[in-house]
């Protein structure tokens, strides 16, 4: 079809009539005006324009890219034949699918009337028609030579058709018109046009706002000689449309810039911070968006450049918080804690990619030295002053520290001190190889290994594996070498002390607390960060909010996430390359773990693998919590060797808080063996409402070796009447229907009562945190777990591992 045919001839005055109203969506664009008479009929047919579009009648549509839609051509007729032929009588409609592409309307069969393509520049103006005596609703394209006619079925959609053609028609002239700009002050005023036609759109769609919004970033893109008041000038003109929407991607790199260049800029306080606040509120996965993640950063780098610095970065994060005590919006942790890794990260990134050219963690740890075959420069440099000196022997007596003392030792206590050894008794310990050493003009890194620790993991795997070490291992270090020492550029280091100093800020809040917990579990930093000894001190004020946090779901995330893999806990713990303080904070970590449900053999038993020597000093110092850990371990026969029974020993009996719990340790132990000696009942039970105090009675008062079947039910006794239950070794039968014992208890039955047969927890307020514990009991043949907190997927697990159960009740629970 060729739309240029014909002539503008005397019958194109006849294609509209005295009832036309211009509405503003139909204003000139760009200052030109549209061409036509007002006084103009379609063909013999009387028609007439709708008015009610033009008015701000509410409606809103969805724009269309392409649909089903009945086509008609009417050319202007320049002979008498001509206007017979084109009258409404004789006027044939095609049906054709068509689609809006962004420079044209074309047909999916291209055919007829729409052979070719209909550009968006030959369109000189857009109608809506309606027939007085027929219920036709058209829209009617005006172009040189003629008009083209669109029918839809139903007013709503002829409206629908005529919004979204204009919408391409008019950001199609935008696009034009900006990607060739000449003067910037018309511009900026273009701009402006463009913005507030998006904004008073009744197209509601996300390509409405962000269409405009690649055509901005694409015009800065190619023009990046602006002036910064030129691009402050663009950015105001933007904001409207950034309030309800993310930036795009080349529009976010030229925020970085102007964050970078003029952080102290009004704009970015009154243009970018909602930006940034919709971002982090409503942002879903900024691995799909990174650029949006760096120029939040940026922005909140740009705050600290402010002159009140860090009180404005803290105000903001208290903005997006909230002023109660509860955020209503869960994005923003994650989306923060997010922005802070990155930026941590990229304060280590230039020697994070030098890893290919340094030693692996494998080969720090074998003293691998075969620089020839790697290729230089290699910017990470591991060194040591000096090669170590073999010790004598692996005791450490408790009257001196375990390094050469900068510092004077504390003092002895009177009696005399025996030798706590740090890892398993051996005559000495082989002399480890020299790291490798790497060239760097910008970072030097101490790394040394701890000879003890690695021999405790030689000794609980095989020797010479090939296993890659895991991350704290590779960081521990000798009691030689005290700190670690990290040079960053100027630049990087702020941009380390900002977010750090942020992910302290998160730690404070109640709320968050226990997600933040949870995203940094397990540790998300890279080893460099962890080897830097400023950005582990800025760090271990957050950990110490978690060790101080009485709620489980916050410190049990200090432990590492499965074994095998350190946490926060071993970083911190004493030997770790972050302690700093003597064991202070792993003190505070193990009395908060052990105050929860943690007070269990694995983890004393992961103490005395690990931190035996740690353990001992801190006692031998006269830690009440680490003398608890002793008598436990002694306690539950964690400790098999004999000498380190007796050194065990003599540590709690050198101070006075130790020797008074060893005392009633062993005043224990005399009881628990008047217990389990053989004699008494087989069957017993408790009357109603008894408690725990009335059942520890009852079981101090005789023997109780053949106790087989114990019934506690409808009593009020709790988890805490655990540590009694778990001292009769014959235990085979225990009735706890409708009593308060919960998950902490049931992980300490399933620790020491392997023999248990029948248990009956109907009634009571376990859940699957304790229920699972429930399958390392491979004894058990019944369990009623009625009207409890089982969800069927335990419930599988539990038949999964427990092949002796036969008898199970999970009536009333989801698994039922």
């Amino acid at each position: 079809m060729d739309f240029n045919s014909g002539s503008g001839g005397g019958g194109g005055g006849e294609l509209h009539n005295n009832q036309f109203y211009q509405c503003e969506e139909n204003k000139p664009l760009l200052g030109e005006m549209s061409e036509g008479n007002n006084n103009t009929k379609l063909g013999a047919g009387p028609c007439k324009r709708s008015l009610h579009h033009c008015s701000s009648s509410g409606m809103r549509y969805k724009l269309l890219h392409e649909g089903d839609i009945q086509v008609c051509v009417v050319k202007h007729p320049r002979t008498f034949l001509s206007k017979i032929l084109t009258s409404k009588f004789l006027r044939r409609w095609e049906p054709h699918h068509l689609t809006l592409t962004d420079s044209s309307l074309t047909s999916a069969t291209p055919t007829g009337y729409m052979e070719t393509s209909l550009s968006y520049s030959s369109i000189e103006d857009l109608q809506l028609l309606s027939w007085d005596n027929a219920p036709k609703y058209c829209v009617q394209l005006s172009f040189p030579g003629g008009t083209v006619l669109l029918q839809a079925a139903n007013s709503y959609l002829r409206d629908q058709w005529f919004h979204s053609l204009q919408w391409k028609k008019k950001i199609y002239k935008y696009r034009k018109v900006l990607n060739n700009p000449s003067r910037w002050d018309v511009v900026l005023k273009e701009i402006r046009a463009l913005v507030d036609m998006a904004l008073t759109s009744p197209l509601q769609d996300e390509s409405i706002h962000q269409a405009p919004l690649h055509i901005i970033s694409t015009l800065l893109a190619e023009n990046s000689n602006l002036s910064a008041q030129d691009h402050e000038n663009i950015i105001v003109a933007i904001a409207p449309l950034l309030e309800n929407n993310h930036p795009p991607p080349d529009l976010c790199e030229f925020f970085c810039k102007h964050c970078r260049e003029r952080p102290r800029s009004m704009v970015v306080i009154e243009v970018f911070t909602p930006v940034v606040q919709r971002i982090l509120k409503h942002n879903m996965d900024f691995g799909k968006c990174p650029r949006l993640r760096l120029f939040t950063q940026e922005y909140i780098l740009a705050l600290n450049e402010l002159n009140a610095g860090m009180e404005v970065v803290k105000k903001f994060v208290h903005s997006m918080h909230g002023p109660t005590g509860q955020c209503p919006h869960p994005r923003v942790l994650p989306n923060l804690v997010a922005v802070c890794l990155a930026a941590i990260y990229s304060c280590y990134e230039e020697f994070i990619n030098s890893r290919d050219n340094s030693p692996s963690l494998k080969e720090i740890r074998n003293g691998c030295q075969q620089q020839n075959d790697r290729k230089p420069p290699m910017p990470l440099r591991l060194l040591r002053p000096e090669p170590p000196t073999p010790p004598p022997a692996t005791l450490l007596p408790l009257s001196a520290n375990p390094s050469p003392p900068p510092q004077p030792p504390p003092p002895a206590p009177s009696n005399p001190a025996p030798a706590i050894p740090i890892s398993s008794p051996t005559p000495s310990l082989p002399l480890s190889p020299p790291p490798s050493v790497v060239n760097s003009s910008e970072i030097l890194v101490e790394l040394e290994r701890n000879n003890n620790s690695a021999n405790a993991r030689r000794k609980g795997g095989p020797s010479g594996g090939d296993s890659e070490p895991n991350l704290i291992d590779c960081l521990l270090v000798s009691p030689a070498v005290n700190t670690l020492s990290i040079q960053l550029p100027a630049q990087a280091d702020r941009v380390l002390g900002c977010f750090a100093l942020i992910l302290k800020m998160l730690s404070d809040y109640d709320d968050w607390r226990p997600a933040l917990a949870s995203l940094l579990q397990p540790i998300p930093f890279p080893k460099e960060a962890l080897a830097h000894a400023k950005f582990t001190k800025e760090l271990k004020y957050v950990i110490q909010r978690f060790a101080e946090d009485p709620r489980q779901e916050v410190h049990s995330c200090l432990l590492s996430v499965r074994s095998g893999k350190d946490g926060w806990f071993q970083l911190y713990s004493p030997g770790g390359v972050a302690c700093d303080d003597d064991g202070e904070l792993f003190a505070s970590m193990v009395h908060i773990l052990m105050g929860s449900c943690y007070k269990t053999k694995k983890f004393l038993l992961s103490l005395a693998e690990n931190k035996l020597g740690p353990c001992m000093l801190l006692a031998l110092r006269g830690n009440q919590t680490m003398v608890e850990i002793l008598c436990l371990m002694l306690e539950y026969n964690i400790i098999e060797n004999k000498d380190t029974q007796l050194q065990i020993i003599s540590t709690l009996e050198s101070t006075q808080v130790g020797l008074r719990m060893y005392e009633q340790l062993c005043d224990r132990q005399r009881e628990l063996k008047e217990l389990q000696r053989k004699g008494g009942p087989t069957r017993l039970t408790l009357p109603s409402k008894s408690t725990d105090a009335d059942l520890a009675r009852l079981l101090s008062s005789g023997s109780f070796g053949n106790l087989e079947n114990l019934s506690l039910a409808f009593t009020n006794v709790t988890s805490a009447c655990a540590e009694q239950l778990i001292k009769l070794p014959s235990l085979k039968q225990l009735n706890l229907w409708s009593t308060q014992f919960g998950d902490a208890g049931l992980r300490l039955l399933s620790e020491h009562l392997a023999c248990l047969q029948v248990l009956n927890l109907c009634e009571t307020p376990v859940t699957d945190a304790g229920l699972l514990a429930l399958s390392s009991m491979k004894s058990l043949c019944s369990l009623n777990m009625n009207s409890t907190k089982l969800t069927a997927d335990t419930y599988e697990d539990l038949k999964a591992k427990l092949p002796n159960l036969k008898d199970v009740d999970v009536r009333y629970t989801e698994a039922w």
